[in-house]
């Protein structure tokens, strides 16, 4: 037994792994990592692998980046964990201060918390709780669009719409209001993504219309519903879906937990709407891969509603680790390179460099829905192209084209980091089209296979 497949099956015996029927690992088996360098990851025997997805999309600046190796290396140093209950540090004022002059002051009282779905729950929690320090406590309810995904605890659950990750836990749900996906593919014949987009905020109108008087908050992700796909739409939705908000007086929450720092095209993918949220989630990149960090930030008013001498009146939520100094810190290294280097530049230079390389998947057979915003680039495979469990013959066909990429459902997606050269994309878009010619000629043998006949 080799180095990999030792590595594999003791995490086998010993691990339960994320989003993954365990059974499967006797198919595919988990891919055991002993090191990382930039963009590539490194097996036990030494073989390379590509992070075509940037390890879940956390990873900015490559694996191991020098300078937030060296900023947790001085962190360590002085002080690596305090509790943020009666007591302070910098790393966590510094953070807050300058995500707060991000949204050019708008929005700040940064809240900590370890991962993105407990953002999503914090936001949640204070929306209603905001209501309820008003004197509206009848606004309890939530609104999601279909095909959204905002984590997987019982709370964020509540508001995600994939069906997967949800019907299972069901019966332990509150129900939230559903309201129209903007998704641009599912244009009717005529339209263009703007009118998808004003269809689906007309659908949210009637429900606010309605119910605005029990609805707390419409949670989004901004400008793509990654989990459903990448599935991408008209920044006109963001400016309605804001104005409706203000109209009813319901909070709009921003779950840029995967679309935040820098993908899509500007720190905030909010920003390219005009429009700021009342809240923002964020967590993945923002510490550029290397530490769980998640982040709310607020709108002052909403703030303001919680101070009281009543503890009851204040917000209630907490864990041992939030605002961790290291994690922190490591956050501010990656602000310190937005601000020290043109980083959303070079990216737009990069990625006009990778969509000229991906320029066959126009005409490619078998393939639609060809897109791109930022640094986040989709295909979708059409169903009577696919072979049978299509992600996974699409995984472990990329693996022997030294990439780790994982498709969601029949979409396959490249979400890489930030360190992008000429070369890198040109070798990026070769094996990506090596890895479709083999997942399709799978799916062609499957389709012409005859057995044979007694």
């Amino acid at each position: 037994m080799g180095l990999n497949e030792s590595w594999q099956a003791r995490s086998v015996a010993s691990v339960w792994h994320p989003c993954t029927q365990m059974q499967r690992t006797q198919v595919v088996p988990p891919l055991p990592i002993a090191r990382a360098q930039g963009p590539w990851l490194y097996d036990q025997e030494g073989q390379r692998y590509f992070d075509a997805n940037s390890s879940w999309w956390v990873n900015l600046f490559g694996h191991a980046d020098p300078g937030i190796v060296q900023a947790l290396k001085a962190q360590l140093d002085v002080l690596p964990h305090v509790m943020l209950a009666g007591c302070t540090h910098s790393p966590a004022v510094e953070l807050a201060e300058r995500l707060s002059a991000r949204t050019q002051g708008v929005l700040g009282h940064a809240f900590y918390a370890s991962d993105g779905a407990s953002a999503v729950e914090i936001a949640l929690k204070m929306s209603f709780h905001h209501w309820r320090n008003v004197g509206q406590p009848d606004k309890r309810h939530f609104v999601c669009v279909r095909q959204g995904y905002h984590g997987e605890t019982l709370g964020a659950l509540a508001v995600t719409d994939v069906q997967v990750f949800r019907d299972a836990y069901d019966p332990l749900l509150m129900h939230a209001h559903q309201v129209a996906s903007p998704d641009d593919r599912q244009a009717l014949p005529g339209e263009d993504a703007q009118a998808v987009a004003h269809r689906a905020a007309q659908e949210l109108e009637n429900l606010l219309a309605e119910r605005h008087g029990e609805i707390a908050a419409l949670i989004v992700e901004p400008l793509i519903q990654c989990a459903a796909g990448m599935a991408m739409h008209h920044v006109s939705y963001l400016q309605r879906v804001r104005a409706l908000c203000d109209r009813y007086q319901v909070h709009l929450i921003a779950d840029e937990i995967a679309v935040g720092c820098g993908r899509t095209g500007t720190f905030f993918a909010c920003e390219q709407a005009g429009i700021w949220p009342d809240f923002i989630c964020l967590s993945k990149g923002i510490t550029g891969g290397f530490l769980p960090l998640s982040i709310v930030l607020s709108r002052d008013d909403i703030y303001r509603a919680f101070l009281s001498d009543d503890v009851a009146r204040g917000f209630l939520h907490s864990h041992s680790y939030t605002g961790n100094a290291l994690a922190c810190r490591a956050a501010l290294a990656v602000l310190d390179r937005f601000d020290q280097q043109d980083v959303l530049g070079q990216n737009a230079i990069a990625a006009q460099a990778l969509d000229a390389a991906l320029a066959p998947l126009e005409t490619y057979p078998g393939v639609e829905y060809v897109r791109r915003r930022g640094m986040i680039w989709a295909f979708d495979v059409k169903a009577e192209a696919a072979p049978g469990r299509f992600a996974e013959v699409f995984h472990l066909a990329g693996r022997r084209h030294e990439l780790l990429i994982r498709p969601i459902g029949r979409t396959v997606y490249l979400m890489p980091p930030y360190v992008l050269t000429d070369d890198l994309s040109r070798w990026l878009a070769e094996r990506l089209l090596n890895t479709l010619d083999e997942t399709l000629q799978q799916s062609h043998a499957d389709r012409t296979y005859q057995p044979a006949t007694a």
